[in-house]
């Protein structure tokens, strides 16, 4: 397999930029997933890593190769589009053997890599069927076959997923996590589901409005984001956001918010407005009677062993995630507590974090030194 190196990559359709000046490397057998919403660039730049899109500036090199002016076929990669691209006249076994066909090897090596890829996704007994009655599901795998068995340098896939319905999703998930682990192929992975890139990722690229963000192990990304949209974008609730006040200095262990000081990780940067953004995650905010902000209680949305509990307070709406133990009732009055190693400020001009804990590979916090 290879390294895929982005150098200054950027792209512009007229006046309007797709990409703009990307730079990133995607190591040797790495499962890289491009995540963002529609129109931040995400499916762009995977084109003009397959060669489908000519970049307006920049450089692509695969395995050390500058490939970024090749046509598709010259670079030795292999694609998986969202909506399948069959030949329904072929069966299965026609469909995953013909770029193996087109290349003119001999019968037997295709039938032998043929089979040996229908038994690894597990479609051997559809091989003599054709596509067009297959499961959605099994319609995938088979657009997946027939990227595998070019034993190509990269797996490119371009929201594959979407689709599937929930249940397939997630079996899929899974599956392509096995896959990649079973042929240790460089991938990358592009998507707008976030649940996908946090379940499949070794690294996850968060891109908007053209530009890579911020680029880390999905834990990373989830504990220390780099933007208030990264914080945002990532995770389920989204992470909770209020007004703070006060100027923010470098060294700074406290924020104001709504009357109440808030104990948080040391402040890298300062800022000079008297203006900020406080952002906690649902689980990192406790129901406690001696909690510093107040609020009452909205709603409560019962999840199994968790909860989902709205709040509302003078400085705004939050999601609290807690135990089932916990017992509270529509309008009642409750105190808040944040953990203090895990809240997060941010520079509401620049969208970036201007403090953030430390994590061990367990997400767990401990000191900012």
């Amino acid at each position: 397999m290879a390294e895929i190196r982005i150098e200054n990559l950027k792209k512009n359709f007229g006046d309007f930029i797709a990409v703009r000046d990307s730079s990133f490397t995607i190591e040797d057998g790495e499962f890289f997933v491009m995540l963002g919403p529609s129109g931040c660039g995400k499916t762009t730049t995977l084109r003009m890593i397959a060669g489908l899109e000519t970049p307006s500036d920049g450089r692509i090199l695969l395995d050390g190769e500058d490939v970024t002016y090749k046509r598709g076929a010259e670079r030795d990669i292999a694609f998986v589009f969202q909506l399948f691209a069959l030949y329904p006249h072929m069966t299965v076994r026609g469909n995953i053997s013909f770029p193996l066909r087109l290349q003119g090897l001999p019968r037997r090596e295709v039938r032998e890599r043929t089979e040996e890829v229908a038994r690894l996704l597990k479609i051997e007994p559809l091989l003599d069927r054709g596509v067009g009655g297959l499961a959605a599901g099994d319609r995938q795998r088979v657009a997946l076959g027939r990227a595998i068995v070019r034993r190509a340098k990269a797996f490119l896939m371009d929201e594959p997923l979407g689709a599937l319905d929930a249940e397939f999703r997630d079996l899929m998930c899974e599956e392509l996590r096995l896959l990649h682990k079973r042929i240790s192929a460089t991938s990358v992975y592009v998507t707008h589901d976030q649940i996908e890139a946090m379940s499949m990722a070794d690294r996850i690229c968060v891109m908007n409005k053209g530009d890579v963000l911020q680029i880390g192990a999905p834990m990373e990304v989830y504990n220390r984001p780099a933007t208030k949209f990264v914080a945002s974008f990532i995770g389920s609730p989204s992470m909770n956001f209020l007004p703070a006040q006060g100027n923010v200095s470098p060294g700074d262990t406290e924020i104001q918010v709504n009357g109440a000081r808030l104990a948080m990780p040391e402040a890298r940067e300062g800022l000079a407005r008297t203006e900020s953004v406080l952002g906690a995650r649902p689980e990192h905010i406790t129901i406690s009677q001696d909690g510093a902000l107040r609020g009452r209680v909205f709603a409560v949305e019962y999840m199994g062993a968790r909860q989902l509990i709205t709040i509302d307070t003078d400085a705004g709406r939050l999601r609290v995630r807690a135990p089932n133990t916990v017992r509270v009732g529509d309008g009642e009055l409750v105190g808040l507590s944040f953990d203090p190693a895990r809240v997060l400020v941010f520079d509401p001009a620049s969208d970036r974090t201007l403090n953030s804990a430390l994590f061990d590979a367990d997400g767990e916090a401990h000191a900012h030194g």
